[in-house]
């Protein structure tokens, strides 16, 4: 008797689960493939789907930080608005290709495009060190940093102690590691010696066991900006790691990067972002640079507009801006990557610029840290190509740039990947580069990554053996969840 009202109880309890969670899957309006992927799970693995639903089947920012977040954007709209009055004329001399991508960017996020911008793509990771070490040097009064992931190692100990040296003459020193991807540092001598030496280093976005029932834990700081005197900025892939000394056992080789190096008044915009960050983190005042920047905003200069996104601001802001682009290209679309995993609304928009006679080309790596999504990728190339895109596989390391080049004058650069994570979860941030002098830079660059590429052929492509197909349509399945 004991043995059935067991049995009885456990059914019941099932039944009310997937009930509850049902209701809240549909009630809350994921995209849909994203919640007939969760329902699935959830009906398919008794208790354990419903407990992997509620740990990160949806963004849960916490109560604490959601009230953080809302006592600082008041103040970061007011400041953007302010930016705006200024700069806003200037969007005027944007093309006509390019406006309704920029519109819909100030629409939802409120950073207007700029004008009289200095703009430096740096490739090598020497060169890339070098540059950050000189201008955090050169600092007079503060240096602001961020990166997702800070490792030991290399020539990270050389921004390190940039930034001692900063704060030992006096320069207000900041900086934020998030808090999984730098795990290891921040336990680290390194860590130690930015705080002896007055640095103030923040982990973004703790996690801990009592967390887990408050917040989804896997949500990332997955930002890279480095912002000194609000006059020169970084942004682009580029972690705070040598590649020579970085996942050296995931046998992939060493990882690829690029990052931008900014002058002018986008510094001041990136600046804005840092410090949302940092408020948001420390619970204090969110002190945001003058939006007047360096003074008047100058006609000649590149055209740039900073493009943040993450569950903070408008979640699916970043996924709806890069359908913008791609539905925007007429002649010739390219991007890089490390993880693609498009979902059914991205993929059919680059199905449509191929089919429309535009020259779609995707530069993924050969071999990829993460099994899964590289299953899930690659699931999509036989539409792809079939459709006519080239699809390339670099075979010189991980290759880790987050790039998008239109027709030769647009590009998107950043940190953003084509997956679900990045599009919907992580913190982001991208640079929208109006200047057809930058992309040709981007553009030149993308085709050294495609020159030590192996480009793939449909035919042969579709000669790989039936398990490798099963396998790979099975984790395409997935995609939505990774």
């Amino acid at each position: 008797m004991n043995l059935h009202l067991l049995s009885t109880f456990v059914l019941v309890a099932h039944w009310l689960i997937l009930t509850a969670l049902s209701i809240r899957v549909i009630m809350r309006r994921p995209p849909v493939g994203v919640s007939v992927a969760w329902l699935a799970v959830i009906f398919s693995v008794p208790f354990v789907g419903a407990v992997a639903y509620l740990l990160v089947g949806e963004r849960r920012l916490g109560r604490g930080r959601a009230a953080r977040i809302a006592a600082s954007i008041g103040n970061v709209k007011q400041w953007q608005k302010d930016l705006r009055h200024q700069y806003g004329t200037a969007a005027t001399q944007i093309e006509a290709a390019a406006e309704p991508i920029h519109r819909h960017a100030e629409h939802v996020l409120g950073f207007p495009a700029m004008a009289g911008n200095n703009i430096e793509l740096l490739d090598n990771f020497q060169t890339i060190f070098d540059a950050i070490v000189a201008d955090i040097d050169a600092a007079q009064r503060r240096c602001h940093v961020c990166f997702y992931i800070w490792h030991e190692g290399g020539r990270t100990a050389d921004v390190v102690n940039a930034l001692v040296r900063a704060a030992r003459r006096g320069v207000q020193c900041r900086a934020l590691a998030d808090a999984t991807g730098s795990k290891s540092f921040l336990r680290g001598n390194l860590a130690r010696r930015l705080r002896d030496a007055g640095v103030e280093l923040t982990a973004a976005l703790p996690t801990g066991p009592l967390r887990t029932f408050f917040v989804r834990r896997d949500l990332r700081n997955h930002r890279k900006i480095v912002v000194i005197d609000d006059r020169v900025a970084y942004t682009g892939s580029q972690n705070l790691v040598d590649p020579r000394f970085f996942k050296q056992e995931s046998g992939v080789g060493e990882w690829v990067d690029a990052i931008a190096r900014v002058t002018g008044p986008i510094a001041a915009a990136l600046d804005c972002v840092f410090w949302l960050d940092w408020s948001v983190e420390t619970g204090r005042a969110c002190e945001l640079p003058p939006a007047a920047g360096n003074g008047s905003p100058a006609p000649a200069g590149s055209m740039i507009q900073v493009v943040p996104s993450g569950p903070d601001l408008q979640p699916e802001a970043i996924h709806q801006l890069l359908l913008t682009a791609i539905y925007a290209a007429r002649r010739e679309l390219v991007m890089t990557t490390p993880y693609f995993v498009p979902d059914d609304s991205m993929l059919t928009a680059l199905l449509s610029a191929a089919l429309r006679g535009v020259e779609v080309t995707l530069i993924v790596p050969a071999r990829n840290d993460s099994r899964l999504v590289r299953y899930a990728s690659v699931a999509h190339f036989d539409d792809l190509m079939s459709a006519g895109a080239t699809i390339a596989l670099f075979k010189g390391g991980l290759l880790h740039t987050k790039s998008l080049t239109i027709d030769g004058t647009i590009s998107v650069f950043g940190s953003v990947n084509l997956d679900m994570r990045s599009l919907w979860l992580d913190f982001e941030i991208s640079l929208f580069v109006y200047d057809a002098a930058f992309t040709g830079q981007l553009r030149a660059l993308q085709n050294t990554y495609l020159g030590n590429s192996d480009r793939l052929e449909l035919d042969v492509w579709r000669r790989r053996p039936a398990h490798r197909r099963f396998t790979e349509n099975a984790f395409r399945l997935l995609g939505p969840l990774l």
